[in-house]
């Protein structure tokens, strides 16, 4: 049988939840007082939608082979995404063998160097990759994680992100990660709060349960070196999460060499490709790295990123993602654990992270997961969120 060929990429947006997880309305967790590179400022401290984390909303690539089968992925992007899709990546996909996928990441990243190499366009990048992933898993009737070399465990384990770790720990999670309230702006008083949730809800979890903290690149050096050290002795702080920016290889250096002994310095969701990574990687900037696949290039460019990663002897835990980090993690030694976003507003349940946008999104139960052995990534769109495709070509 001939290898098909991809017949048309098309790119869509959607509003609500999706692959744009922040794209929520009313109250959430993930939109309360969240410290963040512009809580410097009073009038965008409370709300991240405030500052417009949300603006982008999600972007849906579907890539159609000349035998009909139909592959697509979600991710961030929106509009601005959808047309570099349509105006400029389209060329390098359609009329490609399904098989060619590393050729069409060479050649969708080098024709956007100009313009691209990290945020909007290689999310664009990755959206395309991980929907091209998926096109062949259902080409040939396997799911991604067979064509990435198999699985290595029977079945995935979880740590929770969300605001109640207490609540995952009797869902079955191996650790809660909370998100910092309060930057280096709020002075000693949001220093002392910081910990004051810490304590209290290490005090609610008992002595062995994970308890890390997100810092969403809103420290500095000095505030996080403090944070840290203070965190760890007052309530065994186990990580400390993307304290600062994604650009700042040298603070991160300084700043794992002055973690206590035992805590663990994780970063990387908002860093892209493997020149990214190895920058983190050689400067021996962190223990953990923490690529998400719909941001740092795709499953394509993730293999390249964990290969690196597991010759520094440093593991990778992608950044949420779902399926589409679920069917790289149970393929990698170097990926014990993966995390899971708990998406419920309060968050008291366990809900699909891409709810509504996906459908038979596969969640953990009691912590754990195995996937399922559907073709591709295993999800479907669900046909109630309207899809919008603002370009065509």
């Amino acid at each position: 049988m001939a290898t098909p060929t991809i017949r048309q990429i098309r790119a869509y947006t959607v509003r609500g939840g999706g692959g744009d997880y922040h794209d929520q309305s009313g109250a959430h967790w993930i939109d309360d007082h969240v410290s963040t590179p512009m809580a410097k400022y009073p009038n965008y401290r409370a709300s991240r939608r405030s500052f417009g984390i949300n603006v982008l909303g999600s972007l849906v690539v579907e890539v159609e082979a000349s035998d009909g089968t139909v592959g697509f992925a979600v991710t961030t992007g929106g509009e601005p995404a959808a047309w570099i899709v349509e105006n400029h990546l389209a060329r390098f996909i359609e009329g490609a063998k399904v098989t060619d996928i590393e050729l069409m990441w060479d050649q969708m990243y080098n024709a956007t160097l100009y313009y691209g190499r990290k945020g909007l366009v290689i999310n664009t990048i990755s959206g395309v990759d991980l929907a091209l992933w998926d096109l062949l898993g259902k080409v040939r009737q396997e799911p991604v994680f067979h064509l990435l070399g198999g699985a290595v465990r029977d079945e995935l384990q979880f740590y929770a992100t969300g605001a109640r770790p207490d609540l995952a720990k009797e869902m079955g999670f191996i650790g809660g990660k909370m998100a910092l309230h309060h930057g280096p702006a709020e002075g000693e008083e949001g220093l002392r709060k910081n910990l004051e949730i810490l304590t209290d809800m290490r005090a609610k979890v008992g002595p062995d349960f994970w308890l890390m903290q997100d810092c969403w690149m809103s420290l500095d050096v000095n505030y996080a070196t403090k944070f840290a050290t203070r965190a760890w002795h007052e309530a065994g702080l186990k990580w400390i999460e993307e304290a600062l920016s994604p650009d700042d290889y040298w603070g991160y250096s300084e700043l794992r060499r002055n973690l206590p002994r035992g805590m663990l310095c994780t970063t990387g969701e908002h860093e892209a490709t493997r020149w990214g990574f190895r920058l983190l990687l050689d400067m021996n900037c962190c223990d953990i790295i923490q690529p998400d696949v719909g941001w740092c290039g795709g499953v394509t460019e993730l293999i390249k990123i964990s290969a690196l990663a597991d010759a520094h002897g440093v593991l990778v835990v992608p950044h949420g993602s779902s399926v589409y980090s679920y069917h790289f993690v149970i393929t990698r030694h170097n990926s014990p654990f993966a995390e899971f976003l708990m998406m419920h507003p309060v968050p008291d349940q366990v809900v699909p992270m891409f709810t509504p946008l996906l459908l038979e999104e596969p969640v953990p139960t009691k912590g754990r997961l195995k996937l399922p052995e559907t073709p591709g990534f295993g999800v479907r769109l669900n046909p109630e969120c309207k899809l919008h495709r603002p370009y065509t070509h």
